[in-house]
Formats: structure tokens, C-alpha cells, sequence
């Protein structure tokens, strides 16, 4: 059943009314002006082969009017392998950017100015790794840390939820995450260090009352971890992030964006006492939906990107990345990946939709649908505050098999002819046209492995040993591992060292099947 079926004519009073923007609980957008006074971040997630391709990118993007930065690591640099470990054959380069070492990080942002640049990083177990290098990078072009703007992901709820990208177990890895949001709070306080997010949980099949609420309680979890750790709420939470999906059913995605602003402003406010209006401003990024992303008919995607592109501006995202038209097949071309930037440019300056500020606010339709999104997904949230929070919930495969099921549901309604996707159970057609591809071969392996080895060659290897030893030393006890991480990270330990030493004291992860 489709949210908009489960609506019993809830009336929009002065409970669901559309008060202006800017005003709690910011149903409408947390800024009274939204766009008229400063448009979205336009941030294509991009990243492949080696640092020194993807900075090509970066630099074509940039020049082609992108105002952010957003980066895409391979799956070797997401589990923390390095580019020579026997777990990374076949797979250096080939989803994201091979990061290995500090040396790759110099190069990624060669020519790129961070202190100017905001820079949003999806990687999660890792996280820390990646962020202290990112910090030396700023440091050594002589950015103040303190100025920094972008974003980390860093959120390893949803790895155990949907994605699968963990490490280490639950708790070691929320230590690890705490420790960035503290860190960040006192030396990196523009930076936003966690980007919440539900944009896999809804890839991985669920529901967008699942993803808003699951989402939302992955955040309760963070903030509940920081609190325990010392801070004050208001010390932290206006740097919390959020990352949605933008799918394709139009209303009910506008209607997610504006139920998360409501209920994340009463539950920071409510449940925690927050009393800095930032605290409760829900802040997030969007991705248009990769697994609505089809190869057959491959043009129709950019119908599908642009639509949901809308959704997402109309219900108030503060960046947004629009997937290319060749993403079912490969990496995005450089062309592809210049129409799916354009579609932005088009929705920001062509089409009026920046003008005012939440221009649907008031319809009865929305309005009702957004009242009974905020509903089923306190429902949720509900439930597993009674199981003892996010860990527990996952530890019982709680939100994993109401997304199995959903995703179920889902592959039932597409093979019985109930739900349409055009091009592939309708409207069909026999030749696919031919596309330009990206391609990467294993040259990139070989360049980052040659590197890896020079590398091991020239550094001053007591260097780190001693700073790895430090962190394990460190991770014994309950001191932030953050400078510890710097330090490893100064000597040019790679991702893949300080991960194992980690591994070493934490253990990794082995996850109970979902039956």
C-alpha cells in the first residue's frame, strides 16, 4: 500500500498548517528566504580510478559551474584495504577513487583550494582515517581548520541497516564516530562531521516512511552517544547532516523532506532540551534514486533525475546531486555527467522554482500526507525505543527485515504488473541505443600498487610503527583517537595499516543472517 492510501482525510488546521518558513518546526524550510537568498549546493558525487583522474574531474566540474565537491571512494578504500591487498583484486578504482595514503589524498586535491572548496566525503568505517587526512591536506595548504566547510557521511548505523561497509562491531565503531563529532565540535567547527543518512536504506528497498524513520533514529542514536560522551546538546547538533533519497514518487518524497524537518525540530527540542535554534534545523543533501535508474531505454533516466531533482528542491535541500543517464551501466561519461550538473542549472535558473519559498505549502493533499508520514514514522521510532535504541534494533535485525520485506513487497508489485516502470514493464522496446561509456581497466590498479610500494620505500617506517602502536595503545583506552589518528596519518600510514591496527583491539564485524 502507497502512503497517499493510507490518508484518512486529516484536515490541515493549525496542528498541520503550513506556518512560514523559517519558523519551528520548519515544515516549510528552515530558512525564511530558502533559495531567493542562496541556492542550493550543486555537489555531483564523483570519483574513479586514481586520485589523479578524479581530480581531473573535479577540476572539469568545477569549471563547468558545480559549487561543491563530493567524493566517491572505491570499495577497497571503503572497507580500509589498501590498493594491494588480496581483498582488493578486480575492484581498485572501479566504484569511487582508490585513496590509499595521505600521499593520495595531496593529489586528489591538488589545485583545489579546501579553504575555499566545501568538500562532502561518503565513506563510513573508515571515516575517521579519511578526515584526519583531509585535515592534514587543509593544514599543509595552509587552511585554518576552523574555517573548513563540507561534510564527512562517517554514519555506521546505516552500513549495519542497508549498505554492509562495516568494519568493526556497533559499539567500537559509534566510539569512532563520537570521537569525530567531538573533535569536530571543538577544532573543526564549521565542518559538519556526520551526514545521517537514508539515501541507502531506501536503495537497499525500503519504504520512504522506513527511510525517514530509521533515519531520524539513527540520529537520536548519535546524538544519545554524544550526550553520554559529556557534550552539551548545543555544542554539536547544529553540525549534524542529513542525506535523503529523491524518488520517484513526487509528492510523497516532498512530503519526507518536510515531515524530517518537523519532527527532527521537536525531538531536538522536546527529547533533548535543545535550545540553539540550529540545533534544531534539520540541514540535508539529496541524491536523486540510483536504484529507480534503469539500462533499458537509457534516456528515460534523465526524465526520472529530473523529476525527482524536483522533489527535492521543492521540499528544501541544501545540496543536491543529480545521477547521470549511463549509471545502470557504469560510472558516469564526462558528458553524462555535464547533462545530469545542467538539469540542476536548468531547475535553479530557468524555472522559476527558487522564487519562493515551499510553493506547494498549504495544499490540502500535502499537507495531509506529510501529517501521516510524520505519523507511521513516530510509530517506528516508538518501536525501537522500546527495544533499547538503534544497536539493539539492529542486533535483532529489526529495520533489516522490515526493508527485506518492503523490498520484497516492492519485486512483487513489478513481476504482477501492479506498479509500471516504463521501458522495462511497459512500453518496451526490442534494441537499446548504443551510449559512451566509462571505462576502467586495471592499469589503475597497478598505478596505485606501484605507488604504494615507492611510498613504503621512502617514509620513515619507525615513524609508523610508533604512531600505529600509539593507536592501539590509544583504542585500549577511552581517549579520543582523532590526534592519535593525525599522527598516523602525518607518517603516511595508509588506510588500510590503521585499519587492521584498529582492527586488532576492535575486532571485525561478522553479521547474523536476516531469516
Amino acid at each position: 500500500m502507497r502512503l497517499f492510501e493510507t490518508l484518512s482525510g486529516i484536515p490541515v488546521g493549525e496542528q498541520y498548517g503550513p506556518e512560514p518558513a523559517g519558523q519551528f518546526p520548519y515544515r516549510r524550510g528552515i530558512h525564511s528566504t530558502m533559495y531567493r537568498s542562496r541556492l542550493w549546493t550543486m555537489r555531483q558525487f564523483s570519483g574513479f580510478a586514481t586520485p589523479e583522474e578524479t581530480n581531473q574531474r573535479y577540476r572539469y566540474l568545477l569549471e563547468q559551474g558545480q559549487t561543491g565537491l563530493s567524493v566517491a571512494f572505491d570499495l577497497p578504500t571503503l572497507m580500509g584495504y589498501d590498493a594491494d591487498s588480496p581483498q582488493s583484486l578486480g575492484e581498485v578504482g572501479k566504484c569511487g577513487v582508490s585513496i590509499c595514503s595521505l600521499e593520495d589524498m595531496e593529489t586528489l586535491f591538488d589545485g583545489i583550494p579546501l579553504a575555499d572548496v566545501s568538500v562532502s566525503m561518503t565513506i563510513n568505517s573508515p571515516a575517521a582515517v579519511i578526515w584526519a587526512m583531509y585535515l592534514v591536506v587543509a593544514e599543509k595548504q595552509g587552511a585554518d581548520w576552523a574555517k573548513l566547510n563540507g561534510t564527512l557521511q562517517n554514519d555506521i548505523l546505516k552500513e549495519y541497516i542497508a549498505e554492509k561497509e562495516y568494519i568493526y562491531p556497533p559499539r567500537p565503531s559509534m566510539r569512532l564516530v563520537t570521537d569525530t563529532i567531538e573533535f569536530g565540535a571543538k577544532h573543526v567547527p564549521r565542518f559538519n562531521p556526520i551526514s545521517i543518512s537514508g539515501y541507502h536504506i531506501r536503495e537497499a528497498g525500503s519504504t520512504a516512511v522506513q527511510e525517514l524513520a530509521f533515519t531520524l533514529r539513527d540520529g537520536i542514536e548519535y546524538v544519545d552517544w554524544a550526550v553520554e560522551r559529556g557534550l552539551a546538546v548545543d555544542e554539536f547538533a547544529g553540525r549534524l547532516s542529513f542525506f535523503f533519497n529523491a524518488h520517484n514518487d513526487f509528492f510523497e518524497e516532498i512530503a519526507k523532506y518536510r515531515a524530517a524537518r518537523a519532527m527532527w525540530a521537536r525531538c531536538m527540542r522536546d527529547r533533548y532540551g535543545a535550545r540553539d535554534e540550529r540545533s534544531w534545523k534539520l540541514r540535508f543533501h539529496a541524491q536523486t534514486a540510483g536504484c529507480s535508474l534503469t539500462w533499458q531505454q537509457p534516456y528515460n533516466n534523465v526524465v526520472r533525475t529530473t523529476v525527482q531533482a524536483l522533489a527535492a528542491v521543492l521540499g528544501g535541500c541544501q545540496s543536491l546531486h543529480t545521477n547521470s543517464l549511463d549509471e545502470a551501466y557504469a560510472l558516469p561519461s564526462e558528458e553524462a555527467v555535464t547533462l545530469a550538473l545542467r538539469t540542476q542549472q536548468i531547475l535553479a535558473y530557468e524555472t522559476g522554482v527558487a522564487n519562493t519559498p515551499d510553493p506547494l505549502g498549504g495544499s490540502h493533499f500535502l499537507e495531509s500526507l506529510t501529517a501521516e508520514m510524520e505519523r507511521q514514522a513516530n510509530d517506528y521510532i516508538a518501536k525501537i525505543d522500546a527495544m533499547g535504541g538503534m544497536i539493539p534494533a539492529i542486533e535483532r535485525n529489526y529495520p533489516q527485515q522490515e526493508i527485506a520485506d518492503a523490498s520484497y513487497r516492492y519485486q512483487r508489485e513489478l513481476e504482477s504488473g501492479a506498479r509500471t516502470v516504463v521501458g522495462v514493464t511497459a512500453f518496451t522496446r526490442d534494441q537499446e541505443p548504443d551510449i559512451e561509456l566509462l571505462r576502467i581497466d586495471e592499469t589503475a590498479a597497478q598505478r596505485q600498487q606501484e605507488k604504494l610500494e615507492r611510498l613504503r620505500q621512502r617514509r620513515n617506517n619507525d615513524a609508523v610503527r610508533r604512531a600505529l602502536d600509539n593507536l592501539q595503545e590509544a583504542a585500549h583506552r577511552s581517549d579520543n583517537l582523532m590526534p592519535f589518528l593525525l599522527e598516523a596519518v602525518r607518517a603516511y600510514a595508509t588506510v588500510g595499516e590503521v585499519c587492521e591496527a584498529l582492527a586488532k583491539v576492535f575486532d571485525r564485524h561478522q553479521e547474523k543472517a536476516v531469516v
